[in-house]
């Protein structure tokens, strides 16, 4: 028997002002279970300073220790709906078997949910992308394509092709409801706005191409062979040790942190089908993190053999150093911010990028002249990409180097 779903999750606000709220879940374990709900967390703009989990492959416990940082108060209560919802149901009446067949079939739905097209058009000013982002985000409304262009008479017109976590944008409530808190931002500059499920032809964009300009490509194929990108921080430490467990492998991690660490590990190790038996993280104030992981493979065996152990300890080095890719390069008068994440194998991107590239350009008082979004093909990985082409006045507000900096400080959470 299973218990009741309300105390699934239960979250602790903390005792005194500035410590952490602990977040302590109970429910059925899975395989990229860790990964599923530090993907939730990161998407409520929440940082994880210590971690403590546990399973016996069919229930887990899980500890998370998270602190806000600094944007608009969490909602705790749709924090926890969305956490419930990523863990298995604590009893199914037609069984187990009954479940996982249902929760494939749910995760194909996950994979190919509704796609709606967003129109509107309004004048353009400072920080307007940035500002249309975030009502998305607090609406629910995962941006998968967008396409922003701005006219020679100064209006920008937008096609955002979203989906909907709450899965109600096909009716009159929601679509004006999301027109609305549109409006109540933008004010009197919007001209047009309108909602309407895409066509088969537009949701085809969002299947990913491998067409991408030959710099861009080079660049990423380069760091996917890298033993560890360049990088100004302390080098990342990641083994694997057999000797102390007669049932578990035991990946060891030392690395600095930054903003969604935890999820790229997990995201990592689902990619690789790895099942955590126990694991604890733990964030220190300098930034230095500490990571010890009990695990097994698929087949629930250690990790012996040393290729596969290598490439692991490869991967995680990367993600580790060098999870998001940001360059800036020059196409003749124009320039283009490009910045990369590689998607899961279940199909999900990195939350709340658009978000953080937006809001870096924002502060730097940089227009967006057009912005897309798609998914490419580089090697055989998935790769999101965001193409940001930036207004002339990205001159006059530092440098190459600077914006670059700028962006990927946002992104890491080191700003």
């Amino acid at each position: 028997m299973g218990i009741p779903s309300d105390d699934v999750v239960i979250i602790r606000p903390p005792e005194t002002p500035g410590e952490p709220s602990l977040i302590t879940i109970s429910c059925p374990d899975k395989t990229g279970l860790g990964c599923d709900l530090c993907r939730v967390i990161l998407l409520f703009g929440l940082n994880i300073v210590r971690g403590d989990f546990s399973t016996d492959g069919k229930w887990c416990y899980v500890l998370f220790w998270v602190v806000e940082r600094g944007r608009k108060a969490t909602r705790w209560a749709l924090l926890k709906k969305r956490l419930i919802a990523a863990c298995p149901p604590a009893s199914s009446p037609l069984g187990i078997d009954s479940y996982y067949f249902n929760r494939r079939q749910e995760t194909a739905t996950e994979q190919n949910p509704q796609v709606f097209l967003l129109m509107f058009s309004c004048y353009d000013r400072m920080g307007l992308l940035h500002d249309v982002t975030e009502v998305l985000c607090e609406l629910e409304l995962t941006i998968r394509r967008v396409k922003v262009s701005t006219t020679p008479d100064g209006r920008v017109v937008d096609l955002f092709l979203v989906t909907d976590t709450r899965e109600l944008l096909h009716t009159k409530n929601r679509k004006d409801e999301a027109c609305t808190q549109l409006s109540a931002v933008l004010g009197d500059s919007m001209c047009s706005c309108d909602i309407e499920l895409a066509s088969a032809e537009l949701a085809e964009c969002l299947q990913a191409s491998s067409f991408l300009p030959p710099s861009v490509t080079e660049d990423l194929i380069t760091l996917e062979f890298q033993e560890e990108p360049s990088s100004s921080l302390p080098r990342s430490s990641v083994s694997v040790d057999n000797s102390l467990s007669h049932a578990h492998s035991l990946i060891q991690i030392q690395c600095h942190d930054h903003k969604g660490l935890l999820y790229d590990i997990m995201r990592t190790l689902k990619d690789y089908n790895i099942q955590i038996s126990y694991g604890r993280f733990n964030a220190a104030e300098n930034g230095n993190c500490n990571i010890d992981l009990f695990v097994v493979q698929n087949d629930g065996k250690k990790i012996v053999d040393s290729n596969k152990q290598k490439a692991l300890c490869s991967r995680l080095r990367m993600e580790l150093s060098c999870s998001l890719r940001v360059n800036l390069i020059s196409r003749g008068p124009d320039t283009e911010l490009i910045v990369a994440n590689p998607v899961e194998l279940s199909g999900k991107g990195r939350p709340l990028v658009f978000f953080d590239i937006t809001l870096a350009l924002k502060i730097l008082k940089i227009r967006i002249f057009l912005a897309e979004i798609g998914r490419h093909v580089v090697g055989d990985r998935e790769w999101e990409v965001y193409r940001v082409h930036l207004g002339d006045d990205h001159e006059l507000c530092g440098s190459r180097d600077k914006i670059v900096e700028a962006v990927t400080k946002m992104l890491m959470g080191w700003h």
